[in-house]
């Protein structure tokens, strides 16, 4: 068994290594403006009475589950619902589709059902490369839906799909899903507080 001293380094090292990928979002300016950019659609579109959904498999199916629980619930404060669906939970949903037209298809077919213009679809993918993930977002495109990746350093193929593509300046996927995560509750804090300012001011004013 390592020791206490061994356990505690390789602590403090996961810990600096997720501070520096960070540090590396915080001065790439091309994701600052991707994240603003992306903030200022989805509050346009959730205003005007459009809604969210969010795309992802394994972590990222959980990263999209714990943004739409953003917005459906609260994020800092309370005030009325949010409309935001992550794609992955409907289990007999996404295995009958899995089963009928295959797996690259759970997310696109969703998407013909319940996507109108002016929504919003977030493809979460930490390679940029998960196939139902581009095809959720390929149909959402074609669809006239607002289109997002977040993904890792390069962006793998969603890059060139998406309308907007944020890259997190990693190729670690612990470390992206960790970003992918801070982008989430940033887009959901800016959200919150555009829509309903009055209620996020603590002075009442």
């Amino acid at each position: 068994m390592r020791n206490t001293d061994d356990f505690e380094r390789r602590v403090c090292g996961s810990i600096e290594a997720s501070i520096a990928v960070k540090e590396r979002l915080l001065s790439n300016s091309e994701v600052i403006a991707a994240v603003s950019k992306v903030s200022q659609i989805v509050v346009r579109a959730v205003d005007e009475g459009n809604k969210l959904f969010l795309l992802g498999n394994g972590g990222s199916a959980a990263d999209a589950q714990h943004i739409a629980a953003e917005f459906v619930g609260r994020f800092a404060f309370d005030r009325p619902a949010l409309p935001a669906l992550a794609l992955s939970v409907n289990t007999s949903c996404v295995t009958a589709i899995g089963n009928d037209y295959g797996f690259d298809q759970v997310f696109s077919r969703q998407i013909e059902a319940l996507g109108r213009p002016g929504d919003v679809a977030i493809g979460i993918s930490t390679s940029g490369n998960s196939q139902n993930v581009l095809c959720g977002i390929s149909v959402a495109k074609k669809m006239r839906l607002h289109t997002v990746g977040l993904t890792g350093h390069g962006g793998g193929k969603l890059k060139s799909v998406a309308d907007y593509c944020i890259c997190v300046p990693s190729d670690q996927t612990p470390r992206i899903q960790e970003c992918h995560i801070l982008i989430g509750h940033i887009i959901s804090e800016l959200v919150e507080e555009s829509i309903f300012p009055r209620r996020s001011d603590p002075m009442g004013s």
